[in-house]
């Protein structure tokens, strides 16, 4: 029998527990036993254990004598607490000095194999569990994939991938790779088929959009009397939401929808989409002068704050607001000490650029690309910034004020890159790689999408034979001068602008503090 772990029992009745070790043997552990605290520290001293089962009430050293001194020597022993004693200051006292579990005695053997499984093997049950699972279910997932032609089918299938990929062992993820390969292929050819019809029938089956939160998710909110904080989280993806969202728990109730990016999932094009309520070639027509094309040198994202003043005008609507940008540790704690002073205003809205920083700066930074290897850690990272940075402490602040209700979303998001495509353009093409914008565009891959009209996609036209085309799956676009350098610099970093499910399909959140409740 393989052995399934060593433990050190510590009780000075060790010899009325004589059957239960016998029972944890015939399950595969070894245990060796002593009856104090001096030997117990000793036996830790000088051999490995995966876990220890400690007497609280014993001659000499008591439990929790011996449980701090275990602690010292190695904080991440697993302890379990067997003790008589049902008072309350004990099991504060134990639980805070960082104890596995607690059984009070007499106990069962089952009870106690219940807390090894909880503490030494938990995790491989689950991933056994959840493999299992997957496998159960890949067939039927792969039957939704091939069935989807709904946008709202597109968003079931995106939710259930997510899931599987947060939850599967590393053992399932090569199936799992699989079948998202299938479903981008499927998801790139449903976009091409569908995405003008929903641009020139906006009255139809069409997916809320970028343009649509604020009419959808904002005006209902503050007609309804609510203070509104929308907190926009530049380049934010729907994995990275479900990382972070058990760090807010505490104090929210959160509610999830998912919507459409508008192409390019830029963000030139999907943020003033969002702030304006208005499709980019809306934006160029009625506010020119808040709008610059691809070739213009400055910041594309400079009006933001004017194009959700000429959104409330359009509406006639009367609305306190405030707009800031935040790009780093600094500027969110400058504006977490603000809150008292903008609590007035009905609506507080508030772009943070960390993400779509981090993102960049994986491209740039050999470290970071040594940090940001794959899609798991760059959730991992993402919420290593949230639970670390002041960002956290902005939500525990704004979740005191029980009459706010805060939105969390994104213009788009973003999705790792791998095969480089040949194309060729002329120096007035935009630089994006998972679109381009211009004319003469010199692309073979079957597998772009491109768009000839603009209008028909409410894009600007930006001059006479002006394109749009967008990459589909991992794939993006690389000049041919050069193409093997560019080629292999881009590999495997996280870009935005084409047509993914990851950079598409986007989050709104909507938190309600406990506090309310």
């Amino acid at each position: 029998m393989n052995k399934l772990g060593t433990l050190l029992w510590v009780d000075d009745e060790i010899e009325m527990l004589h059957a239960h070790i016998l029972f944890l043997q015939s399950k595969g552990y070894q245990v060796d036993t002593v009856t104090n605290g001096t030997d117990a520290i000793e036996a830790c001293r000088k051999n490995v254990y995966d876990l220890v089962l400690l007497d609280e009430n014993m001659i000499g050293l008591s439990g929790l004598q011996t449980l701090n001194r275990l602690k010292d020597a190695d904080p991440n022993l697993p302890v379990v607490m067997v003790t008589k004693s049902e008072e309350e200051d004990i099991m504060e006292q134990a639980i805070g000095s960082r104890i596995a579990d607690y059984l009070i005695k007499p106990v069962n053997p089952n009870q106690i194999l219940l807390t090894l499984k909880k503490n030494l093997h938990r995790r491989n049950i689950e991933n056994n569990v959840t493999t299992e699972s997957y496998r159960e279910n890949f067939m039927s997932l792969g039957m939704q994939i091939d069935s989807a032609n709904t946008w709202s089918d597109w968003i079931d299938v995106y939710r259930q991938l997510t899931r599987w990929e947060l939850d599967l062992d590393i053992s399932a993820k090569d199936m799992l790779k699989g079948q998202k390969e299938s479903a981008s292929n499927s998801f790139s050819r449903f976009i091409r088929k569908n995405y003008l019809n929903w641009m020139s029938d906006t009255d139809g089956d069409r997916p809320i959009m970028n343009n649509d939160i604020f009419k959808k998710f904002v005006f209902p909110l503050l007609d309804d009397g609510q203070r509104v904080y929308l907190i926009v989280l530049d380049n934010f993806r729907y994995d990275q939401w479900r990382e972070i969202n058990p760090l807010l728990t505490d104090f929210y109730i959160s509610k999830e929808t998912l919507y459409y990016s508008i192409l390019p999932t830029a963000t030139h094009y999907a943020r003033n989409a969002l702030f304006s309520g208005l499709m980019p070639a809306q934006i160029k027509k009625m506010f020119p002068q808040y709008w610059l094309d691809e070739c213009d040198d400055d910041g594309k994202n400079l009006y933001e704050e004017d194009l959700i003043r000429t959104l409330f005008e359009r509406y006639r609507r009367q609305c306190r607001f405030t707009y800031r940008k935040l790009n780093d540790a600094c500027d969110i704690e400058h504006y977490t000490q603000q809150l008292p002073s903008i609590r007035q205003n009905n609506l507080n809205v508030t772009v943070v650029n960390s993400i779509d920083i981090m993102s960049h700066s994986r491209t740039d930074s050999k470290m970071m690309r040594e940090l940001v290897a794959d899609e798991s850690s760059y959730r991992g990272i993402t919420r290593s910034w949230f639970e670390h940075s002041p960002i956290l402490e902005l939500f525990r602040q704004l979740a005191q004020e029980p009459d706010s209700t805060i939105l969390i979303t994104t213009d788009h998001g973003s999705l790792q890159v791998n095969r480089a495509i040949k194309i060729a353009a002329d120096r007035n093409t935009s630089s994006n790689l998972r679109y381009k914008c211009g004319k003469s565009l010199g692309f073979g891959s079957k597998d772009v999408f491109c768009i000839s009209n603009p209008e028909q996609a409410g894009l600007p036209d930006q001059g006479i034979a002006t394109q749009y085309i967008f990459a589909t799956g991992t794939d993006y676009f690389v000049y041919q001068n050069n193409f093997n350098t560019f080629a292999g610099f881009y590999k495997d970093s996280f870009q935005h602008g084409g047509i993914s499910m990851e950079e598409m399909i986007i989050p709104l959140i909507t938190l309600t503090t406990k506090n309310r409740l």
